[in-house]
């Protein structure tokens, strides 16, 4: 993850080493204590609980060993933030943070999956039955963890150990201006704009169908998915637009936006940690209703739970189609010459 600056060199008495670093331990020693246990239990769950293991399941648990991932990490920048100061070398460093990095593009990706996984499954449920296949998205989800790979590289090239005052620090370092604008914004877009309009364009989608269809039962992983999606944005959207106010800083030389950004980016960082801790309780909110019935293992229930809506989504949807398809023809073996001009949606 991102902490940018451009300007490294030393300058004692002008900022505090870690600005906001007493809320960042809370927030962080919370997202620790809540978000690795669960998602241990969600993976355990997955795993070793689920009978029939369904697409979305398969994608939770991978999103939650990218939570995993993440939270591990964070004992070090715990002492970090409780030290003032980086105390574990230059390869520790670009470690953690390069797995944060991969983190977040994985969980991103994955979401952003989901939520084209749904659209096609309400939109055109027939060629969903063909295609959503285990080896398809087997195979899906491992491009998604090599891209992810791939897009967290520049962490490793740009993290470095950087002297602050009198400490060594585990941060940034852009040798110009042009190296941080193409750092964060490539971090933004890649991260968190683009599969953002990814995800909005495909529930656009789902709500115009839906519509059409008028199918619009209300299903337990239709809630599930929007609210993993609305708490990824909730906690990632202000470390993005710290980003985006870093790069105005450093074009228009702003110290007062450089110096926003370095004080509100400790705290924005531990919100970002936070998102890894969160989703096991979306997970349990969703299905609270079945921890009377099934005990330990409602995590297995409500994942399980996934195939038969889907299944269900895909022929309700199609039943609709179906029983229009049925009436026009009906109409056109009556005789009506208008039938053939009801309709000139291909969905339809």
């Amino acid at each position: 993850m991102t902490n940018a600056t451009f300007n490294t060199t030393a300058q004692p008495g002008a900022l505090p080493p870690l600005p906001g670093a007493k809320l960042g331990l809370t927030v962080l020693s919370l997202a620790f204590i809540l978000g690795f246990p669960g998602n241990i239990f969600v993976v355990w769950s997955a795993l070793w609980r689920v009978q029939k293991r369904t697409i979305t399941c398969l994608l939770i648990l991978h999103l939650a060993l990218a939570d995993c991932a993440v939270l591990l990490t964070s004992p070090f920048f715990l002492r970090l933030l409780s030290a003032g100061k980086w105390e574990f070398g230059s390869v520790v460093c670009q470690l953690c943070h390069y797995v944060c990095g991969v983190s977040m593009y994985a969980s991103i990706s994955l979401i952003t999956l989901m939520s084209l996984d749904r659209c096609l499954a309400v939109t055109k449920p027939f060629i969903s039955q063909k295609i959503r296949t285990a080896m398809v998205v087997r195979s899906l989800v491992l491009a998604i963890w090599m891209v992810s790979f791939l897009l967290a590289v520049p962490v490793i090239f740009y993290r470095k150990l950087v002297l602050r005052g009198r400490h060594l620090l585990c941060d940034l370092s852009h040798p110009t201006i042009g190296h941080l604008v193409f750092h964060n914004l490539f971090e933004t877009l890649t991260g968190f704009v683009l599969p953002f309009a990814a995800i909005i364009w495909s529930y656009c989608v789902i709500g115009r169908r839906l519509q059409e269809t008028r199918f619009r039962r209300k299903r337990r992983t239709n809630r599930l998915i929007v609210l993993i999606v609305a708490a990824f944005a909730l906690f990632w959207l202000p470390f993005h637009v710290v980003n985006i106010l870093d790069v105005v800083g450093a074009l228009s030389h702003s110290k007062g936006l450089i110096v926003a950004g370095k004080m509100a980016r400790p705290t924005l960082t531990a919100l970002a940690f936070f998102s890894s801790s969160v989703n096991p309780i979306l997970y349990a909110f969703t299905g609270g209703a079945l921890i009377k019935s099934a005990g330990i293992g409602f995590m297995a229930k409500l994942f399980e739970g996934t195939a038969s809506e889907m299944s269900s989504t895909r022929i309700g949807t199609g039943r609709t189609i179906q029983r229009r398809e049925e009436a026009k023809l009906e109409m056109v073996q009556d005789g009506n010459p208008e039938s053939i001009t009801l309709s000139t949606n291909p969905l339809e």
